[in-house]
């Protein structure tokens, strides 16, 4: 009986020994965790993003002009209660009145027209037509006056309050439309960034060498279709 008892245990023994060995070889054969390969940075030519590309879309170069005339305004505004800005406030309306004034015959010359050939008689483009004749009419006020002329900074108020309505009208309404009707705004982008590139050359001459622009041949053809 005593022999059986030791042969029990020295067996039990033996296999709990062959287990934890099996265990420890187990542990000893499981292979590392790797870490994920760091993906490689790609050229610098493939970051550029689109905001980097030139903007040649009509759509993103009207809105564009639209920025810089509420930004010119809202620094004249900041003059407002300054003393000795009369300087600064020419500046700025001259600038204002240039910006308005360009990007109007932009859109007279080409906009308008190829907006007409896909919309048709637009009541939109009607208001709009009217609404660039105020301007203008204002615009002409403003280069024959002085800060210190009464209602100076009134009618530069009113002026922008009119490019405003403006801006809200196309970007809301008419820009949308145009979308709609599939017109090729890239095309246009290109016609009105060759075309404000003239008007601006024009508008920087000396007043007795400047000439009276003539509409660029893009938008004659438009204008006559």
């Amino acid at each position: 009986m005593e022999r059986t008892k030791q042969k029990s245990e020295t067996s039990r023994q033996t296999l709990s020994k062959t287990a934890q060995s099996k265990t420890a070889a187990s542990k000893s054969a499981k292979p590392q965790s790797k870490s994920p390969p760091t993906a490689s940075k790609p050229p610098r030519s493939q970051t550029r993003t689109a905001s980097t590309q030139p903007k040649t879309d009509a759509f993103a170069l009207l809105k564009d002009d639209h920025k810089k005339v509420k930004k010119l305004y809202k620094e004249f505004e900041g003059l407002k209660d300054r003393e000795d800005s009369d300087e600064k406030k020419i500046e700025l309306v001259k600038q204002l009145c240039q910006e308005v004034t360009i990007h109007a015959q932009i859109e007279e010359e080409i906009f308008y027209p190829a907006a007409r050939q896909a919309l048709g008689d637009e009541d939109t483009l009607d208001e709009a037509d009217i609404e660039h004749a105020s301007v203008k009419a204002l615009v002409s006020q403003l280069e024959r006056m002085e800060p210190r002329d009464n209602h100076f900074d009134a009618i530069v108020k009113v002026l922008y309050e009119y490019v405003d309505h403006h801006v809200q009208e196309e970007e809301g309404t008419m820009f949308p439309m145009i979308k709609k009707a599939k017109v090729d705004t890239k095309s246009l982008g290109e016609q009105i960034m060759r075309r404000k590139e003239q008007l601006m050359v024009d508008m920087e001459a000396p007043a007795p060498e400047r000439k009276r622009s003539v509409p660029s041949e893009e938008g004659a053809r438009s204008a006559h279709r």
